[in-house]
């Protein structure tokens, strides 16, 4: 496109296709279909010697691949933890993106970076989390784990005299990391990355829900860091998170809580009491993209101590504008060009407010719920206690479990995903979406009642 190419008629014609993709959602099948796969080959070309009409490229782009997408923003998509995106934060992420700014440093990019100090004040107020802890929005949570523990790191090894920033890990005292057995990958995949070792952990046995126990914790002195979660993500269960920091909170442990969806019980009055004592820790992980339902992707860390999130991520050069009166965003995440996630995330807290933010996690949990007593009064069995949005379903053994959610998938109504859970392959059902109705729950259920019986006659014959 040369410079002087009027961008309306394009820009229009997008929004356009997009609105019309969203207002379909609720009809089409959420899985694509095979021959909306088999018709991806149409991007298979050559790559172009010369331009060409940018219309001719977003209609294809539009005709080939919408409908090979899954209808991940949809309401009857339960595969994962995945939140759809609110029409406010997806019109504040179109502006946002429209801005183009590269929001690292406070100086040149001043309005994008103002809006993302506000969303991380309200976030701390929403979340019930301590009001001087700083923030980072970054990809998801495995970048916002990662990042809570380089400030982990960078906090207990200070303790003991050693600059970890300056002089590695090579000759620094040992830590100690402490999980539960049901860690969720993010978190040992950041440990290895960070250089403390995905199988030097050592792991606390759960309880039948996967909750850490906390009376088994070893005795804990020196460096050390402890990772608790908030929202198995099989069984949304919580560890139990305030008897562990008592058990420990003498000894100088660091305290971190993967709390990727569960974090968002917080803001919940009715789940609020399976948060108890995530205050008192020292940094935490969520994800914006999943309970907040802005756009992928927004993942944010916070952590308790400013001065040892930027002391791991912070970076000058002589060409960067960095001296400012204000936070430059940049200092505290691994990136320095970043788009500007915080703008969607402000708008989603704005709109939304405290009570709509609430309402919506009420309500899906409630889902979830309505979800678990249909299934089990059709004969289906429940392997979770569900006391948040994932429910976890039992068809039988293990093929068949695995067969009727293939089936449910292809059938197209819902799409809900297969996980194998303290030994039980079960269908895991999340539901993170504002835009689920209970009628969308019910006509889910209708289809997987319906499909599953379908499975078990035709293994019976």
């Amino acid at each position: 496109m040369k410079p002087d190419t009027p961008t309306n008629p394009l820009l229009t014609d997008a929004s356009a296709r997009s609105i019309r993709y969203l207002d379909g959602l609720g009809t089409r099948s959420v899985a694509p279909t095979a021959s909306a796969i088999a018709g991806l080959k149409a991007f298979d070309e050559r790559l172009p010697e010369k331009p060409s009409d940018p219309a001719a490229t977003l209609r294809m782009l539009d005709e080939v691949g919408s409908p090979a997408t899954t209808a991940m923003a949809g309401p009857r998509f339960f595969g994962f933890v995945i939140g759809g995106s609110l029409p406010v934060t997806l019109a504040a992420n179109w502006l946002a993106g429209a801005w183009d700014q590269n929001t690292g440093l406070h100086r040149p990019t001043p309005g994008t970076s103002f809006l993302e100090q506000i969303a991380l004040r309200w976030l701390l107020d929403l979340l019930h989390l301590p009001a001087d802890c700083t923030g980072a929005f970054v990809t998801g949570a495995t970048v916002a784990n990662l990042c809570a523990l380089a400030a982990a790191r960078h906090g207990v090894l200070r303790k003991m005299g050693w600059d970890v920033e300056g002089k590695g890990l090579f000759g620094a005292p040992q830590i100690t990391v402490i999980v539960g057995q049901e860690v969720h990958p993010s978190v040992t995949k950041s440990l290895g990355i960070l250089g403390m070792g995905r199988n030097r952990i050592v792991k606390i046995p759960v309880d039948g829900q996967g909750r850490m126990r906390a009376d088994c914790l070893p005795p804990v002195s020196g460096p050390t860091i402890i990772c608790v979660q908030a929202g198995n993500v099989n069984t949304g269960s919580f560890d139990p998170i305030d008897a562990i920091f008592q058990r420990v909170r003498t000894k100088g442990a660091w305290l971190h809580v993967d709390g990727a969806f569960g974090l968002w019980a917080a803001a919940a009055p009715s789940r609020r009491n399976l948060t108890a004592g995530i205050a008192d820790a020292d940094s935490w992980a969520t994800d914006a993209h999943k309970w907040l339902n802005v756009p992928y992707d927004c993942g944010l860390a916070f952590v308790r101590d400013p001065e040892a999130l930027k002391a791991a991520m912070a970076i000058s050069a002589e060409y960067l504008p960095t001296q400012s009166e204000f936070r430059n965003p940049s200092d505290f995440t691994p990136e320095l060009s970043r788009r500007a996630r915080g703008v969607e995330v402000w708008a989603a807290l704005r709109s939304l407010g405290r009570e709509g933010i609430a309402e919506m996690i009420e309500r899906n949990c409630a889902q979830a719920r309505r979800f678990a007593e249909k299934l089990s009064g059709a004969g289906f069995e429940i392997l979770n206690q569900v006391v948040l949005n994932q429910v976890l379903v039992s068809f039988g053994d293990a093929e068949k479990t695995v067969r009727t959610i293939q089936a449910v998938q292809d059938e197209g109504t819902c799409w809900c995903g297969v996980t194998v859970w303290q030994g039980k392959t079960a269908m895991r059902i999340s539901v993170c979406s504002w835009a689920t109705t209970d009628a969308d729950v019910d006509r889910s259920i209708a289809a997987i009642v319906k499909v599953a019986g379908g499975v078990r006659g035709a293994h019976q014959n």
